[in-house]
C-alpha cells in the first residue's frame, strides 16, 4: 500500500507536471508572435518590408490634390502666430523656401502691417543649421523654446532651444543668446544636453532643473525622466546633484521654478503617477504673505521641505499670484468634477490633509452644467480668461483678480455667450505677467481662422489683426449639428459638413473621431479636407464620442478602461445614424482616426467590418497586449488598462490585432505611420498590415510609413501634403 500510494503520488505528480507543461506551452504559443521582428523600428528585416510595402501603393500621393495641399501649407498668407518674449514678438515659420523653418521676430507695429510689408528679423535658420552640420545629413525638427521668464526682467537674454531628430519626442537642448542672436559661446559655459526625452527649465539664469537619460535607472518604465537634477552653469551634468526622484513605475518626475505675479516664487516638483494622477511637492516659497485675517503675519515659511500638497491626486494645479488654481477631475467637497477653484496658497500649504481645507476659503471660478464644460483658461496680468464650451461651441468668460482685500476674484461682464454659429474660440495671454492683452482666435468648418488682439480689462475694443485665406470653395457648404443615440441611450453629438446638391442623394462620407484622453474635437477650418474631400461633393463628419473632453471629465471617464467599448458604440451609432438619415450608405462610408483615434477605427475594422467601405488608420495603437511594453505605452495604462494583469480580460476585446477572424470580410484599410515615432511604435500599424495583408491575404490592405516625422507623421510640409493626399486618394478609390 505504501508503495502503491507512493506510485500514485508519483503518477499524479507526473500528470500535474505534464498538464502544467502543456499549459505553459499553450500559453507560450498563444503569446508567440511571428511578427515581433516588426517591433525593431530600424532593423534591416523590418525596413526591407517597409520599403517594399511603400513601393506597392496603388496611389501616387501626387497630382492636383497634393499640389493644392502643399500650397496651403507653404502659403505666405497664413496667420503667423506669435509669442512675446521681452519686447519682441517671435514666430516659427515654414514655407517652400524654408522647409525646416525659420525662428524669427518682429515688433507689434510691424506685425500689424500688410504681410508683404512686415519686416522680420531671422533669429534661427533651421535649414541652414541642418546644412552646416554633419555634412548636411542632419534632419533637425523644431521642438520649441524654453525661456527664463521673471516678472522683473524686462528683456530675457537666454533661452533653451529644443531640436528633435526627425520629429521624434526626443530632443537635443542648446542654449541660445537672445541679445546676440547666436548660440551661447563655449567660453560662457552654455547649457547643452544631448538627444534624449529631456525636461529642462531654468531655475535662474545660471541653474537648470533637468530630467533626462542619465544612464541606468534614470528613466521610468514609460521612458521619461525618473529623477531631477539641479545643474549649475560651468559644472558637469553627470556630477549635478539629484534633487527629486520618482519611482520606476511612475510616468515621469519633473520640477520647475514658478516665477509668479508680484514677485512670488514657488519651487515645485511632481511625480506623475499615471496620466491623470500626480503627487506634488513644494520645496521653496518666496514672497508669499499670510492672508488677511490670519493669526500669523508677515512672510509665509514652509513648515517642512519638500512639503507634499494635500489635494486629490487627480486635480490639475496651477498658480496665480498667492492663489492655487485647482481643476477637478472628480467630485470634491461640494464641487462637481470639471469645476475650477481658487484657494489661497497659504491655506493649501498649511493643510496636513485635504479635509482641513475649509470650503469657505474656496472660490469657485467655474462650475459645469449639463453639456457645458471648461475647455481651457489663460492668465493675463490681473485677469483670468475662461474658455467655456457649450454643446461643443466655445466662448470666453473673464474674472478680475484683486491682490488687496479679502475678495480676490470678481466676475466681469462676459466677453460673449455661445454663438448661434458653429465656431471654435481660443485665447492666450500676450504677456501673462506684464500685460492685460490677449490673443483670441475664431474659426469654423467654413470660416477660416481670424486672429484678434483684445484687452482683458476691456479698456480697448477687440481688434482683428490677421485672417487666414479661404482655402476651398465653401459658398454652398452647410454645417449642421446632429445627435445619434448610442447603444445605452446616450445622445452623441456630431457635426456634418457638406455641399448642397440640387437633388438629395447618398454620397461618399468621411467620419472622423478620436474619443480619448479628454481631447475634444471642435469646429475647425478643414484646410486639407476642404481641398481633398469637400470640394468633390463629399460629406465630412466629426463625431464627439465619449472618451473625449467635450463635456468635461465625466464624458471622458465614461469610456475609460473596461468602459472603452462605449466610445466604439458611440462611433458606430453615428455611422448608423448617417445611413438611417440617408446621408450615405455603408459602402460609401469611410472612417479616419489617428493615434488613439487609430485604435478607434482599428476596432471598427474588427467589430463592425460591414459598417464601413474603407478605413484610414493613422499612427495607431492596435496591439493592446504589447502596447505597454513599446516606447511610451506604459504611460497610457490609466487610459486603457494593464494588459499584464486581469485587465486583459476586457482589453483583449479592444485589441484589433487579436480580433481578426478568417470568417469575416473586411473593408479596405490604409495604415500610415512613421519610423521615427517614439511615442506610438510604428510596429502597431506594421504588424496589423502584415497580419491582414500578408498572412490572411485580405485584399486592399495598404500601409505607408514615412521615415521621419515622429507621431505627427511628417516633418516637412511636403511630407505632410503627401500623407494627406495618399489618404484622400485611397478614400476616393474605394468609396466612389
Amino acid at each position: 500500500m505504501g508503495v502503491g500510494m507512493a506510485d500514485g503520488v508519483a503518477v499524479g505528480a507526473f500528470a500535474v507536471g505534464a498538464g502544467l507543461l502543456l499549459a505553459g506551452l499553450r500559453a507560450r504559443s498563444a503569446q508567440f508572435d511571428p511578427r515581433r521582428f516588426l517591433e525593431d523600428r530600424t532593423g534591416g528585416r523590418a525596413m526591407s518590408w517597409v520599403k517594399a510595402k511603400n513601393a506597392q501603393l496603388p496611389f501616387s500621393g501626387e497630382g492636383e490634390t497634393y499640389d493644392r495641399i502643399l500650397r496651403i501649407l507653404d502659403s505666405k498668407e497664413k496667420i503667423p502666430y506669435l509669442r512675446k518674449i521681452g519686447k519682441w514678438y517671435y514666430n516659427f515659420w515654414r514655407d517652400e523656401k524654408n522647409e525646416r523653418g525659420l525662428w524669427r521676430r518682429t515688433t507689434l507695429e510691424e506685425y500689424q502691417k500688410d504681410p508683404s510689408e512686415t519686416k522680420w528679423q531671422v533669429v534661427i535658420d533651421l535649414d541652414a543649421i541642418n546644412e552646416s552640420e554633419e555634412g548636411g545629413k542632419n534632419k533637425w525638427v523644431w521642438s520649441g523654446v524654453t525661456v527664463l521668464d521673471i516678472e522683473t526682467e524686462a528683456e530675457p537674454t537666454r533661452c533653451l532651444i529644443n531640436l528633435s531628430p526627425g520629429g521624434s519626442d526626443s530632443v537635443e537642448v542648446r542654449e541660445f543668446d537672445l541679445s546676440r542672436l547666436e548660440f551661447v559661446d563655449p567660453t560662457e559655459s552654455p547649457f547643452y544636453i544631448p538627444v534624449a526625452k529631456t525636461y529642462a527649465v531654468y531655475k535662474d539664469r545660471d541653474t537648470l532643473l533637468v530630467g533626462s537619460d542619465f544612464g541606468p535607472g534614470s528613466l521610468t518604465d514609460s521612458g521619461y525622466p525618473r529623477v531631477v537634477k539641479e545643474w549649475k552653469r560651468g559644472t558637469d551634468l553627470t556630477d549635478a546633484p539629484i534633487v527629486f526622484e520618482g519611482k520606476k513605475e511612475d510616468v515621469s518626475a519633473s520640477g520647475t521654478r514658478v516665477h509668479e505675479r508680484h514677485g512670488l516664487e514657488y519651487e515645485v516638483y511632481q511625480r506623475t503617477l499615471d496620466f491623470y494622477r500626480t503627487e506634488r511637492f513644494v520645496k521653496e516659497v518666496k514672497g508669499l504673505q499670510y492672508p488677511a485675517g490670519s493669526p500669523m503675519k508677515g512672510e509665509y515659511k514652509l513648515k517642512e521641505s519638500p512639503l507634499r500638497i494635500q489635494l486629490p491626486l487627480d486635480v490639475s494645479l496651477d498658480y496665480y499670484a498667492d492663489q492655487v488654481l485647482v481643476q477637478l477631475r472628480s467630485d470634491w467637497k461640494r464641487f462637481p468634477s470639471g469645476s475650477l477653484l481658487s484657494i489661497p496658497a497659504v491655506i493649501v500649504l498649511e493643510a496636513d490633509k485635504e479635509s482641513l481645507i475649509p470650503e469657505t476659503s474656496i472660490t469657485p471660478l467655474f462650475v459645469p452644467r449639463e453639456r457645458v464644460a471648461l475647455k481651457d483658461y489663460s492668465k493675463t496680468k490681473s485677469h483670468l480668461l475662461l474658455v467655456v464650451m457649450e454643446n461643443v461651441k466655445s466662448y470666453i468668460q473673464v474674472w478680475k483678480f484683486s491682490p488687496e482685500g479679502p475678495k480676490k476674484w470678481s466676475k466681469c461682464v462676459s466677453s460673449g455667450g455661445v454663438s448661434s454659429e458653429i465656431l471654435q474660440t481660443d485665447c492666450w495671454a500676450v504677456d501673462s505677467k506684464r500685460s492685460e492683452l490677449y490673443w483670441k482666435t475664431s474659426e469654423g468648418f467654413t470660416q477660416p481662422g481670424t486672429l484678434y488682439i483684445a484687452d482683458s480689462s476691456d479698456v480697448q475694443p477687440e481688434i482683428a489683426l490677421k485672417n487666414d485665406p479661404i482655402r476651398y470653395d465653401a459658398s454652398d457648404v452647410v454645417v449642421e449639428q446632429f445627435q445619434a443615440k448610442s447603444k445605452d441611450g446616450t445622445l452623441v453629438p456630431y457635426f456634418q459638413v457638406y455641399k448642397k446638391l440640387p437633388k438629395p442623394s447618398t454620397r461618399p462620407t468621411l467620419l472622423y473621431g478620436y474619443g480619448g484622453f479628454e481631447i475634444s474635437l471642435e469646429p475647425s477650418y478643414p484646410n486639407t479636407a476642404g481641398v481633398g474631400w469637400l470640394e468633390k461633393g463629399n460629406v465630412y463628419v466629426c463625431a464627439n464620442i465619449r472618451g473625449g473632453g467635450e463635456f468635461g471629465p465625466s464624458w471622458h471617464q465614461a469610456a475609460l478602461k473596461e468602459k472603452r467599448h462605449k466610445a466604439f458604440e458611440d462611433f458606430e451609432a453615428v455611422a448608423n445614424d448617417l445611413v438611417r438619415r440617408k446621408v450615405t450608405t455603408h459602402k460609401q462610408l469611410g472612417c479616419m482616426g489617428g493615434s488613439n483615434g487609430g485604435l478607434l477605427v482599428g476596432n471598427m475594422v474588427t467589430r463592425s467590418p460591414n459598417l464601413f467601405g474603407a478605413v484610414v488608420c493613422q499612427c495607431p495603437l492596435l496591439d493592446m497586449k504589447r502596447y505597454s511594453h513599446l516606447l511610451a505605452g506604459a504611460s497610457w495604462m490609466a487610459e486603457y488598462g494593464d494588459p499584464d494583469t486581469d485587465d486583459w480580460t476586457y482589453l483583449k476585446h479592444n485589441s484589433p490585432y487579436h480580433n481578426l477572424s478568417n470568417d469575416k470580410q473586411y473593408p479596405p484599410v490604409f495604415f500610415t505611420t512613421s519610423t521615427s515615432d517614439d511615442r506610438v511604435c510604428c510596429s502597431h500599424a506594421r504588424k496589423m498590415a502584415h497580419k491582414m495583408g500578408d498572412d490572411m491575404c485580405i485584399p486592399n490592405i495598404y500601409i505607408y510609413e514615412n521615415i521621419e516625422g515622429g507621431h505627427a507623421g511628417g516633418s516637412t510640409n511636403s511630407q505632410r501634403a503627401r500623407m494627406w493626399t495618399l489618404s484622400y486618394q485611397f478614400l476616393s478609390k474605394f468609396l466612389n
